[in-house]
C-alpha cells in the first residue's frame, strides 16, 4: 500500500496483526486450565480472584492493538451503498441487542470476577445457544464485519475472526471436560458459530440436554 496516499504502510499493518495475535494468544493462555492451576498452586488467595484478574489483564492489554489500529487508520477500501449501509448498521445494532439479551442467562457478577461461583457450573441452553454453540462469538463476528473497512480494520477483522474460530475450538475441550456427554451430544447437533437451517435444537431437545444448575457459556 502507498503510505504517502493516506494508506498505512505494510510494516505498520504487520505490527497491528502481530499485536492482535499476541493479545489473542495471551487471552487464550490465561483462560486455559494449566494457567489457572499454576496460579492456584502458587498464589491460592489470588486464585479466588482469578476471573477478575483475567478480565483486567485482557482489557489492559487491549491498549496496544487499539493504539496501533488508531495509528494505522486510513481511507476506506470501499464504501457501502446507502441501503447496504443501513442493513449493516441494523445488523450491528441487533448484535449489540443480542449481547444484552443473553446476559440474563449468565451470572454477570461471576463472569466479571466480582464473586466466586458456588458449586459446579451446569449446562444451560439459552435460545441463541439452540442455534450456535458460541453466540457471543457469532455476535462479535457480526460487529466486526459490518463496520466500514479501511486497511487497518480489514487486517484486524481477519485476525479477530481467526482468533474467534480458534478460540471456540480451544474452549470446546474445557466444555467437554466440564459437561461431559451432555455437551458432546449438544455439539454434535448445533454448529459452533454460523447458524444453519435444520441444525438447531427445538425447545424440547434443549430442555432434555440442559443441566439445571449454573449458567451457559459464551
Amino acid at each position: 500500500m502507498n503510505a504517502s496516499a493516506g494508506h498505512p504502510g505494510v510494516p505498520l499493518l504487520a505490527a497491528l496483526a502481530a499485536a492482535w495475535i499476541a493479545w489473542g494468544a495471551l487471552h487464550s493462555l490465561l483462560a486455559g486450565a494449566r494457567a489457572k492451576a499454576w496460579v492456584a498452586a502458587r498464589w491460592p488467595r489470588l486464585a479466588a480472584r482469578e476471573r477478575l484478574l483475567y478480565n483486567a489483564i485482557a482489557l489492559a492489554t487491549l491498549a496496544g492493538p487499539l493504539a496501533l489500529l488508531s495509528a494505522a487508520a486510513g481511507p476506506a477500501l470501499w464504501t457501502m451503498p446507502g441501503l447496504l449501509a443501513w442493513v449493516a448498521d441494523a445488523a450491528a445494532i441487533a448484535a449489540l441487542a443480542g449481547f444484552l439479551w443473553t446476559l440474563r442467562w449468565y451470572d454477570g457478577r461471576a463472569f466479571l470476577g466480582l464473586r466466586t461461583p458456588s458449586g459446579a457450573t451446569g449446562l444451560v441452553i439459552s435460545p441463541l445457544h439452540r442455534w450456535v454453540r458460541h453466540p457471543w462469538y457469532s455476535l462479535a463476528l457480526v460487529l466486526v464485519w459490518t463496520r466500514e473497512m479501511d486497511a487497518a480494520w480489514l487486517v484486524s477483522a481477519l485476525v479477530l475472526t481467526l482468533y474467534l474460530v480458534v478460540g471456540s475450538r480451544h474452549e470446546e475441550s474445557g466444555l467437554l471436560r466440564e459437561h461431559g456427554e451432555a455437551y458432546r451430544e449438544y455439539a454434535s447437533r448445533v454448529p459452533a458459530l454460523l447458524p444453519w437451517r435444520g441444525c438447531a435444537l427445538d425447545a424440547e431437545a434443549a430442555a432434555r440436554l440442559a443441566q439445571p444448575a449454573g449458567r451457559s457459556r459464551a
